[in-house]
């Protein structure tokens, strides 16, 4: 039974060329035999549809007759051997010279060994880089609001202060590096389905530089990097949340020839016996008794900048709400949230003889 090459690449007999360039990319990236779970066959059909649908005289031959005369897919044309750029490779041509192009590259030489190890994951242009590392602090509920520094010491690599990362020992000359002749990459050249493709990595000699030391740090041993106590700070923002992360970039592990991993502080936050946080206002139970619910009053709270004097007006219900304004957790440098204070009515759960008579009263009243 013949191919449909529109089914292959997932796509309707109407799709544009976008269209069935955008499938092409999606499935050649899934099936490259070089990736993990990769299909050789898979690929080469998808390839096979692509090179007939994206060219409009083949693409009309297969519409109208099921099958191409004009050489290519099945017309005997050139296949992928050599992976030349004819015409038969015109498909992978405008991909590539396409994606290159993106780069800000265009109308510059491309290598196809670069260009595949770049969009089928490889290794060429990776910034080396150090581990991350990651810490928890614990904060009181009043750091968390105004914020705080807090200074730590963690024992991780950092860059050799003898030599400042170099490897090298001070005062020495650095010389070529015979691994890579001063170019500072690799180039492998491997065999694969397209053909040679060779592709780059940076040098282990030099570590990319071109050049090596003479004669090595001694404290390092021309590792450029220890291992260490480091003392950090630590910044707390005003109004941080518990389970908010702090990052501090380059932070983390050093490493040689490349950039230092980040510093993850995760925060905990401890709870309040008495405020709770919603956003940037604090919410806070006063507990007043019946008479003063009726004919008002006045409590002492505390709050985070210290006591204050509340007047409860009077028929004030239960659950209602008091605003403080400006007491509550800071938004920015100019700005705070508010203390809301939530009435929790108490009532008494036996009376008195003469309380009940009072009681009954007012309900005689209609209270």
């Amino acid at each position: 039974m013949p191919k449909n090459y529109y089914d292959l690449l997932g796509v309707t007999k109407t799709a544009t060329q976008d269209d069935i360039k955008k499938a092409f990319r999606t499935l050649a990236h899934k099936y490259h035999p070089d990736k993990k779970g990769g299909d050789e066959a898979k690929f080469k059909e998808v390839n096979e549809a692509y090179s007939v649908l994206s060219d409009e005289k083949k693409r009309a031959e297969y519409d109208a007759y099921g099958r191409v005369f004009s050489g290519g897919a099945n017309g005997g044309g050139q296949g992928f051997e050599g992976f030349g750029f004819g015409d038969a490779a015109g498909p992978w041509k405008d991909f590539y010279q396409t994606e290159w192009a993106k780069s800000g590259n265009a109308g510059m030489e491309f290598d196809l060994g670069d260009i595949f190890s770049d969009f089928f994951g490889g290794q060429r242009g990776r910034v080396k880089r150090g581990r991350d590392i990651s810490v928890d602090i614990e904060l009181s509920f009043s750091e968390s609001v105004f914020g705080t520094e807090r200074r730590m010491l963690l024992n991780k690599t950092g860059a050799c202060e003898v030599c400042n990362g170099s490897g090298a020992k001070p005062g020495v000359k650095m010389e070529t590096c015979k691994t890579c002749n001063g170019k500072g990459k690799i180039r492998e050249t491997r065999r694969s389905i397209f053909g040679s493709v060779q592709t780059a990595r940076v040098c282990d000699g030099c570590q990319g530089k071109g050049q090596v030391p003479s004669e090595k740090c001694a404290t390092c041993r021309g590792a450029g990097v220890i291992r260490k106590q480091e003392e950090i700070a630590v910044k707390v923002p005003a109004g941080i949340e518990d389970g908010e992360v702090i990052r501090l970039g380059g932070a983390g592990e050093a490493m040689q020839g490349g950039s230092s991993g980040d510093l993850y502080v995760k925060v905990h936050v401890e709870r309040h016996p008495l405020f709770r946080r919603e956003g940037s206002n604090l919410l806070i139970d006063l507990s007043i008794k019946l008479s003063s619910a009726l004919l008002g009053d006045e409590y002492t709270i505390e709050t985070l900048d210290g006591n204050v004097t509340v007047k409860i007006p009077e028929g004030i219900r239960h659950g209602e709400l008091l605003r403080l304004k400006g007491k509550g957790v800071p938004i920015d440098r100019a700005r705070r949230g508010d203390l809301l204070i939530k009435i929790v009515i108490d009532l008494p759960s036996k009376l008195s003889r003469e309380q009940k008579k009072l009681v009954e009263d007012l309900k005689k009243q209609g209270i």
